[in-house]
């Protein structure tokens, strides 16, 4: 490490990083393993479905984009796009014009969300303190992304290559040898946007977050649920019979 990073660098990106992965992580299998009634999105669908039909898709489109497109900027060094004949402006090209689109598309999806939860009472009233701060925490790093997106891009300051610094450090934290100079010689836009990721992550586990990580596997293989019809006459005002009825 070099001598001009100080006390406050290591914490924030050293520490925090390694304490973020593991409450991510052991927090998921503590949640899986004594919480799995909890493990749900509490869906509130069944009150109101006309706005959620369009901010849902939005968001969880939007956010996967935004996922996908921080994997690639983070873990695909430099020289594999450049060995890929990428140009240095075709990858900031389609990374701003795919970036700005997902985080709109994100930022207007839980603008929404959000919006619906207020407005409407009976999801407002099954909206829970865990889910507010839930909500806090992810428009706060949203907005930030698209402050670095717009910075880095250039159309706010003076643009800034954040494969330089931020990238490599990402990757130093996996191959467990840090470089929290790199992550102090960056913008503070881009500071910032980091730790409030790294929050966003920290309580992931024990909000309503966890669904991500669900896949309804077992659906594709449960068996029918069969339905029969009683017929036209009216089941409520007849006598019930001890068990089964002849069907057909």
């Amino acid at each position: 490490m070099t001598e001009s990073v100080t006390t406050v660098d290591i914490l924030l990106w050293v520490v925090l990083p390694y304490v973020t992965m593991a409450v991510f992580v052991t927090g998921l299998v503590w949640r899986y393993r004594y919480d799995k009634f909890g493990w749900t999105t509490r869906s509130s669908q069944i009150y109101e479905g006309r706005l959620i039909r369009i901010a849902s898709p939005l968001f969880h489109v939007g956010i996967l984009a935004v996922v996908i497109g921080h994997v690639i900027g983070l873990l695909i060094p430099e020289k594999w796009t450049d060995a890929a004949n990428i140009s240095e402006d075709m990858y900031h090209l389609m990374a701003v014009g795919i970036g700005l689109a997902a985080g709109a598309c994100t930022l207007i999806g839980i603008a929404l969300l959000i919006y619906r939860r207020r407005t409407n009472g009976p999801v407002f009233a099954a909206t829970t303190k865990n889910d507010k701060t839930m909500y806090i925490f992810l428009v706060a790093a949203i907005l930030l992304g698209l402050l670095t997106t717009l910075v880095g891009s250039g159309i706010v300051g003076d643009g800034y290559n954040y494969r330089d610094t931020v990238s490599p450090w990402f990757r130093s934290l996996f191959l467990l040898q840090p470089k929290p100079e790199l992550m102090a010689e960056s913008l503070p836009s881009f500071q910032v946007h980091a730790v409030a990721g790294m929050l966003v992550f920290l309580i992931w586990p024990f909000t309503r977050l966890v669904h991500a990580f669900s896949a309804p596997f077992g659906y594709v293989f449960r068996p029918y649920v069969v339905y029969r019809d009683r017929g036209p006459h009216d089941a409520g005002n007849r006598a019930p019979r001890r068990g089964w009825e002849k069907v057909g």
